[in-house]
């Protein structure tokens, strides 16, 4: 029996819309949350009121901004004094320096000492692709502070999401191509780190816009907005069924979700 996917919004808001959460959100398998995208200042908070007070079973971050990770911490803590097996950790494998520096560097985690920051997770540096639950992720770079500075994910046949980014139309032949849910970046207007409406529409075709789920806007107001544009937008706590015919049991020599 096919597995039932789909994805949830924790947050949908940019830096400055904290009303609108954290831009996170969590891919969820026959109902259950599977994996957390991203883990804001607060991510955790909104996790709660969807899933309990249980930890997420597995982490995965696009970049090392504060409103992507600002709750990390706060994870640890969590996980650490909860003595369960450690949280499956997944880092983009250029990211691993500078976040280590960030949250991980300090012997003293804990004031008592005693604890090293990755006791409480269990990390995995991913390069293109990674496993999880037996479905096989796609990792790539996309257009965000800096070369190699922000990542996108992806699983073949069911999502697409651009992470913080300038358009990447050049991403979707190969990550997108099989009439995968699109989860775009975009705010009124653009920036030179962010998407708005005009780029969008410079650098999308028609049928790829009708395929697009907009989120990290700057304002309710700016969502209503780009809603009125003809693009459907993201709610905060809103689930999105995504397909899962493209996903097949994984057999020997096989690589699962890789549609012909």
């Amino acid at each position: 029996m096919a597995e039932r996917l789909a994805w949830r919004f924790l947050g949908v808001g940019n830096a400055r819309a904290s009303e609108l959460g954290s831009a996170a959100a969590v891919l969820e398998i026959d109902d259950q949350p599977a994996l957390l995208i991203d883990c804001g200042s607060r991510t955790l908070d909104d996790y709660a009121n969807y899933y309990g007070t249980g930890l997420p079973p597995a982490l995965f971050i696009t970049h090392l901004h504060l409103d992507h990770i600002g709750g990390v911490e706060q994870l640890f803590y969590r996980a650490y004094f909860a003595s369960r097996s450690p949280i499956k950790f997944f880092v983009p494998a250029a990211l691993v320096p500078a976040l280590t520096e960030k949250l991980a560097a300090s012997p003293y985690v804990l004031s008592e000492g005693g604890a090293n920051f990755w006791d409480a997770f269990h990390l995995n540096p991913v390069a293109e692709q990674f496993w999880w639950r037996d479905l096989l992720f796609d990792v790539f770079p996309v257009r965000h502070s800096g070369y190699r500075g922000a990542y996108g994910l992806g699983l073949s046949g069911a999502f697409f999401y651009s992470g913080d980014t300038r358009p990447v139309p050049e991403l979707l032949p190969r990550f997108a191509s099989t009439n995968e849910v699109i989860f775009h970046d975009c705010a009124l207007a653009g920036s030179p780190a962010h998407t708005g409406i005009d780029d969008l529409r410079r650098e999308y075709d028609t049928a790829t816009l009708r395929r697009m789920v907009i989120y990290h806007f700057e304002s309710a107001a700016a969502a209503q907005a780009i809603e009125g544009t003809g693009l459907q937008v993201a709610r905060r706590g809103e689930c999105i069924k995504l397909n899962s015919t493209a996903l097949r049991p994984r057999g020997d020599g096989d690589e699962l979700n890789r549609v012909a």
